[in-house]
């Protein structure tokens, strides 16, 4: 069987992301890495996460960065349309909580084992 590659959108000095990214790699996906730090997601990249995960947006928010707690989205987030959340995510990548993986048909947030392994099973037959 041929790898299935999935797209990770992470923080290379993530602790969060690296243990992610060696989880897939041992499951024997093949990777495309996006630094989020480098490179902020486009507005039609977020928009597809949010589809393909069946979460809301504010789901996607780093909520224990540095630019989340000064720009207060705290108290903001909720009064923000999910249009506007989607705005602020592709307009700044520490906005966004990491890693996201995606390989066009599904999307995660974060990094929880039991949640990689019914999203990502690996590629053995």
């Amino acid at each position: 069987m041929s790898k299935r590659k999935l797209t990770v959108y992470y923080y290379p000095k993530c602790g969060t992301c690296r243990k992610a990214l060696k989880w897939l790699q041992e499951k024997g996906y093949e990777l495309e890495l996006h630094d989020l730090f480098e490179q902020a997601p486009s507005k039609e990249t977020v928009a597809s996460w949010i589809a393909l995960s069946g979460l809301p947006a504010k789901k996607f928010f780093n909520t224990s960065g540095e630019v989340y707690k000064e720009m207060k989205l705290k108290d903001m987030l909720p009064t923000l349309s999910e249009e506007q959340q989607t705005e602020l995510l592709a307009g700044n990548g520490r906005l966004v909580k990491r890693p996201v993986v995606t390989d066009g048909h599904t999307a995660t947030v974060g990094f929880k084992e039991e949640e990689y392994d019914r999203a990502w099973p690996g590629t053995e037959e």
